[in-house]
């Protein structure tokens, strides 16, 4: 763990010293490090958190978005673990979990690589998705099907959730439509989404759940 540590330490003050390009790195406050859940091996994790801007010319320019970093303490001869934790709508990333379709979190990992390396990798994911090796196969759908539809979405979901620039005012009054008739506001906007903003085909399968 000591040498995951100071690799750790090092690459903070790397990306310290280069937020220029909308990439963050916290500490957490208090200890560090956490015993890794359900092993009996006593290994060890470091708890992050990161952040990054939407890149221009996409629908999440000027929305922030923040990640859970896990550093294992195999560091780096292991890649760490990352989750979006501020919501997303986009082809690979969970829209329910924020789970990440990513190469270089997988099987394409070098020791060569940092956690900056992560960071700048999901800015880049988020101008260039992979909708044929999708993480949320809804999203992916419609991103082939109707890409003006998907970037309204995904513009959305950055305003409301990342606290994105550019509103998406239609968007806004079907939430509330369904709001209006009884529907949690979270699993209207869900569902709208989902069902090509259909406010029928939302309600029906708002309904069925």
């Amino acid at each position: 763990m000591n040498m995951a540590m100071n690799r750790i330490m090092k690459e903070f003050k790397e990306i310290v010293a280069n937020e220029s390009n909308g990439i963050e790195l916290h500490m957490p406050q208090g200890e560090l490090t956490r015993d890794t859940p359900n092993s009996a091996s006593n290994k060890k994790e470091i708890y992050l958190t990161g952040s990054l801007l939407g890149p221009p010319d996409t629908p999440y320019a000027g929305a922030k978005f923040n990640v859970d970093v896990i550093v294992v303490d195999t560091y780096p001869f292991n890649p760490p673990k990352a989750r979006f934790t501020t919501k997303i709508w986009h082809p690979n990333i969970s829209s329910v979990t924020g789970a990440i379709c990513l190469d270089i979190l997988k099987d394409q990992w070098a020791a060569a690589m940092t956690i900056r390396t992560v960071l700048l990798s999901l800015q880049a994911l988020l101008a260039t998705p992979e909708p044929d090796d999708p993480q949320d196969a809804v999203v992916a759908n419609q991103y082939k099907k109707d890409r003006k539809l998907f970037e309204k979405t995904a513009r959305h979901w950055a305003n409301i959730y990342a606290n994105g620039p550019t509103p998406e005012p239609e968007c806004d009054a079907a939430v509330a439509n369904l709001v209006e008739m009884g529907f949690d506001k979270e699993k209207a906007r869900v569902a709208l989404s989902a069902m090509n903003w259909s406010t029928s085909d939302a309600l029906e399968s708002l309904c069925k759940g």
